[in-house]
């Protein structure tokens, strides 16, 4: 399946109109918890009844004006306001372009800043995510200046392997004790900048995974690779690894079975968990970007 044609699909009036209104029943509700905040509670709690802990994610595009960069700011310290009053476990995780980085730089600070003040008033924690290659350094500046303010109990980053310069900043970042989710990344990047062969990128994550542990900084694993998961689960107890010095992340609706397995064996594992009424188009742009993932999707739909 071309990205021409998951993006034709996408842009299709009557095709969004069809899905938009049937999508959820018809599967989307998988991968996208509700469309309501106190819906998506009540998800986290069933999640946290089986021993899940959680990270909400409210979807949106990258936004154009301020107006919608302030909304999705306040839907983000209104998750932080539900976590803390169910006492459902979970923290937040955001992307900058939905916060303005696309309009101006020191908006979007503000905005985010909002949003990680709230984290730490309400002793909970804000992931900013990473986005493609030409946003690095500017998520990097914007993630520096709040991780002085609010430290890293509070805010963490995000750094994505197939990235040649990712080990670099790893480094640089644990200097600072970062709390890092280390993924693989699914942007469509240039060979000049990202590996392009797969094999490269699992090994980076599993060099970049092991190289911020044994500096001592917590550590997110974020895959659905199981080869991988089991590699890294024979390290963590070859070098002693403490079991609060990292967890497990997988997606909502993603190898539920294997989350499940991991929480039996004791391992912590954190399911991101998108909810919004704008999942179709969030959906389909992460769909076009890689149009491999559609396979991956269709897989993992009858795949526990």
């Amino acid at each position: 399946m071309s990205r021409k044609l998951v993006l034709g699909l996408a842009g299709n009036k009557a095709v969004t109109s069809v899905v938009s209104r049937y999508g959820m029943k018809w599967g989307a509700a998988r991968f996208v918890a509700a469309e309501s905040l106190p819906k998506t509670v009540e998800v986290v709690e069933g999640l946290n009844k089986e021993g899940l802990v959680v990270a909400l994610d409210h979807l949106g595009e990258s936004v154009e004006s301020r107006e919608e960069a302030t909304t999705a700011t306040q839907a983000s310290i209104d998750i932080l306001d539900a976590i803390q009053s169910s006492g459902v476990d979970s923290n937040v995780s955001v992307k900058l372009t939905q916060l303005g980085l696309d309009i101006d730089e020191e908006f979007c600070l503000e905005n985010v800043d909002k949003i990680a003040r709230k984290a730490k008033e309400t002793n909970n924690f804000l992931r900013i995510d990473m986005e493609d290659s030409p946003r690095v350094d500017v998520t990097l500046r914007i993630f520096n200046t709040l991780l002085d303010r609010y430290g890293k109990e509070h805010v963490g980053l995000v750094i994505q392997t197939y990235l040649y310069r990712s080990e670099q900043d790893v480094l640089e970042l644990g200097k600072k004790n970062t709390n890092l989710r280390i993924v693989k990344g699914a942007y469509k990047e240039p060979a000049r900048v990202a590996f392009p062969n797969k094999k490269d990128v699992d090994d980076n994550f599993i060099r970049l995974v092991k190289l911020h542990l044994q500096n001592g900084n917590y550590t997110a694993i974020a895959t659905h690779d199981e080869a991988i998961i089991n590699h890294l689960k024979k390290w963590l107890k070859e070098k002693n690894i403490p079991d609060d010095l990292y967890e497990f992340q997988m997606l909502f609706g993603v190898r539920n079975g294997l989350q499940r397995e991991l929480v039996k064996e004791g391992y912590k594992v954190r399911v991101y968990t998108p909810y919004g009424k704008d999942w179709y188009p969030y959906f389909t742009r992460r769909l076009a970007e890689r149009p491999a993932n559609v396979f991956f999707i269709l897989k993992n739909m009858f795949r526990n």
